[in-house]
C-alpha cells in the first residue's frame, strides 16, 4: 500500500476550475495505476479518470473526458486532475486510489490505497 493525500478542493461557482492533487507518501507510485473517484451525498462512488504512473497513459470516464485532464509529476511523486468548465453536478468529495496490476478501472474493491478525499463544491 502507499499513502495518500488529496488536495486542492474548494468550492467554485459554475464554469470554473481547480487543480487536485494527490501525494504519494511512504512508497513512490511505480508500477501502479493512480485514479480518481468521486462521491456525492446519497450517491455510488464512481469512476472518473485514471494514468499509469510508469507509461503515463490515461482514461477517463465519458462525463469529464472534454473537462478534466489528468497528469503525474514523478519529482513531486504526484497525480494531478485538472477539472475545468465545472458544473453543479461535479460537486462531490474527489478520492484518489492506487493499485498495483490489472482489472477494471472503475471496480474500487481492486485499489488498495485510498486517500481521505476533497471536498468540491460548485454553486450554480
Amino acid at each position: 500500500q502507499v499513502q495518500l493525500v488529496e488536495s486542492g478542493g474548494g468550492l467554485v461557482q459554475a464554469g470554473g476550475s481547480l487543480r487536485l492533487s494527490c501525494a504519494a507518501s511512504g512508497r513512490t507510485f511505480n508500477r501502479r495505476i493512480i485514479s480518481w473517484f468521486r462521491q456525492a451525498p446519497g450517491k455510488e462512488r464512481d469512476f472518473v479518470a485514471a494514468i499509469s504512473w510508469n507509461y503515463g497513459t490515461t482514461t477517463y470516464a465519458d462525463s469529464v473526458k472534454t473537462r478534466f485532464a489528468i497528469s503525474r509529476d514523478a519529482v513531486k511523486s504526484t497525480v494531478y486532475l485538472q477539472v475545468n468548465s465545472l458544473k453543479p453536478e461535479d460537486t462531490a468529495v474527489y478520492l484518489c486510489a492506487a493499485r498495483v496490476g490489472g482489472g477494471v478501472l472503475n471496480e474500487t474493491s481492486t485499489y488498495d490505497s485510498w486517500g481521505q478525499g476533497t471536498q468540491v463544491t460548485v454553486s450554480s
